[in-house]
């Protein structure tokens, strides 16, 4: 298994032009953001209406964290943490506020955004990590919070 710098460094060489890792920096979390939003609004099967929060959302939520764990790095695990959690609490406030015709919204921030990041590659000139791999559709949130680490002074 590749551990956590093997894979940020294998996701940076698609991600070399400056303008490709500005749309990423934009997109990749507007993508997390939507996609959570949208796994949100998914109906759970009977067996979990009792159990509050539990849904697609926070199931996928679980298993990306399970992925991060085992990737053996705190730092990014706790990012990851700050990250999710007020996606999670915006999206049930947008849920019990604007009920279902918010999926509109998710679903449209989650098109833009990939567009955004198509161009992004297309600009590059390199195909997206994920034609290789889809675990780097995880890998693209820690770029991210690699970024932001590195802007306050955070070392690896």
């Amino acid at each position: 298994m590749r551990s956590l710098s093997q894979w940020l460094e294998e996701y940076g060489q698609s991600h070399q032009n400056s303008v490709n890792q500005t749309i990423h920096k934009i997109c990749v979390p507007l993508i997390e953001f939507s996609l959570l939003g949208i796994f949100w609004l998914i109906p759970t099967p009977q067996i979990f209406w009792n159990i509050p929060y539990l849904n697609w959302a926070t199931l996928f939520s679980f298993l990306a964290l399970i992925f991060y764990v085992s990737l053996l790095n705190f730092k990014y695990l706790l990012g990851s943490i700050c990250m999710l959690f007020p996606m999670l609490i915006l999206i049930s406030f947008l849920k019990n506020s604007y009920g279902g015709i918010i999926i509109y919204g998710f679903g449209l921030i989650f098109a833009l955004s990939w567009i955004g990041q198509f161009i992004g590659h297309k600009i590059e000139g390199k195909k997206p990590s994920f034609f290789k791999d889809l675990f780097f559709l995880l890998i693209g949130p820690l770029w991210v919070l690699k970024s932001l680490f590195q802007k306050l002074g955070i070392e690896d």
